[in-house]
């Protein structure tokens, strides 16, 4: 068995559809199918669930939200004029649109009418497959805290699609105790699927999106980079956390959980392996990387600098100086430090404001000889199971970059040597990524 998850892109309009159609029939492993709500169509276009919030917002704040309805009941029209044009629909789409529409008059959540596009679009695509349709409100379950009941949630699940032949779920949602629907953030239906598939232990979980796989780094920064064809979970969490977008772990921690492999695929490119996430112990010498597999970074982070003479003669400097950051609930990426110094690098966005009283309450608990605080700083981490044992690969990342004539703010190596971070200016990010990736991707 598979278990299949669509994002936005996949199921976005009609000629989207049928390809998922295409997708799901060319194997017959392919039983259990998780959609989201359609997503654009093009740059300028809206995702479904973005107009789904706006018709709560309308309503709940007194606007005639009916040109909002009509602007969603549109959208769904257009797939089904278009994959029903040559067979019937058995679905009753006029009552299905009404059923929304009252949601919205009737004032019901927000969570509620967010969630309508993954149920009208899982209801039309089970009509069009010949699957039969699941409510994901009635086999994921949320507790009173809102966290999924694991144990609840699978035991569902499998009573529910034991037997059948293929179903389509929505995702993005379930219910809580008193049966009102809860949402999950955006990205929810990635939670959804990985969900189904620690449920029902499929041989593989292969979620369909709009790229050939998880890519070894911004493709808005290098022209046409790699395709990684194996990434661990770690891997995957390395980078995932610095940036690459393809997949957050919250998304996969079921399926990881279960010891089930991901595989990315691209609808629009469904002969195209992809990229196959897997737990480290499966893989062998013939499936690994080079040195490293992938490269990500952010920008916008703040580095304090704290210098004291024989701070590290000093017990519990470095515990007072986060009990400040902990008091103003910044956390903090990463902490190099020398004999005398210690540098602690944070998102700026993390400060909200409380610059000065953050630098005044160090200087109170440590009385350093200075601190400052420097701002534009980028985070690159280059990532790579097989670093570890690989001579040499800091010294060709920092001789890469100062081959650009790029100065190297901060460097930090994980104790796992799975990843290091190094810290540049923000305005010397993107060559910084392209020169890491033209030395490791050849």
């Amino acid at each position: 068995m598979k278990v299949l998850k669509f994002g936005g892109s996949s199921v976005a309009d009609a000629a989207q559809i049928k390809k998922v159609k295409d997708i799901i029939l060319s194997d017959p492993a392919r039983k259990f199918v998780v959609v989201s709500a359609p997503g654009k169509r093009f740059n300028s276009d809206s995702k479904v669930t973005d107009m789904l919030y706006e018709c709560w917002e309308a309503h709940a704040n007194g606007i005639d939200a009916s040109p909002m309805i009509s602007a969603v009941v549109r959208r769904f029209r257009y797939i089904t004029d278009e994959i029903f044009a040559d067979r019937e629909c058995k679905l009753d789409l006029d009552a299905l649109f009404e059923e929304f529409a009252q949601d919205v008059y009737s004032g019901k959540g927000r969570d509620h009418i967010a969630s309508r596009g993954e149920y009208l679009c899982a209801k039309i695509i089970a009509e069009y497959m010949g699957f039969e349709f699941i409510d994901a409100k009635d086999i994921i379950f949320f507790n009173e805290n809102g966290v999924v009941d694991a144990k609840k949630t699978s035991s569902a699940i499998r009573k529910r699609v034991f037997g059948i032949s293929g179903v389509v779920i929505p995702g993005f949602y379930g219910a809580m105790p008193d049966g009102s629907i809860k949402t999950f953030k955006r990205g929810g239906g990635d939670i959804t699927g990985s969900i189904v598939a620690r449920a029902v232990r499929p041989m593989i979980y292969e979620n369909w999106t709009d790229v050939d796989g998880f890519l070894m780094a911004n493709p808005k920064i290098v022209d046409n980079p790699m395709v990684i064809k194996y990434l661990t979970y770690r891997e995957m969490r390395e980078l995932s956390y610095m940036g690459a977008s393809v997949l957050q772990e919250e998304s996969i921690a079921p399926a990881r959980e279960a010891g089930i492999s991901i595989n990315i695929r691209n609808t629009n490119n469904p002969s195209a392996e992809g990229t196959m996430i897997v737990d480290e112990s499966l893989l062998n010498d013939e499936e690994d990387t080079g040195a490293i597999t992938g490269i990500a970074g952010n920008k916008n982070f703040k580095v304090i600098t704290v210098e004291k003479e024989f701070m590290n003669e000093e017990i519990g400097f470095g515990r007072k100086v986060l009990e400040v950051l902990e008091k103003y609930e910044i956390p903090f990426e990463h902490m190099p430090s020398g004999i005398d110094t210690l540098s602690i690098v944070i998102n700026g966005e993390a400060l909200k404001g409380n610059v000065t009283k953050v630098m005044d309450e160090i200087k109170e608990a440590v009385n350093p000889d200075n601190v400052t605080m420097e701002d534009g700083i980028a985070l690159i981490a280059i990532v790579g199971r097989k670093m570890v044992h690989n001579v040499g690969t800091a010294a060709r990342i920092l001789t890469a970059i100062s081959k650009r004539g790029i100065n190297v703010r901060t460097i930090d190596q994980g104790s796992d040597e799975l990843n290091i971070i190094i810290g540049v200016y923000n305005d010397d990010f993107d060559e910084a990524i392209r020169a890491i990736y033209e030395e490791f991707a050849n």
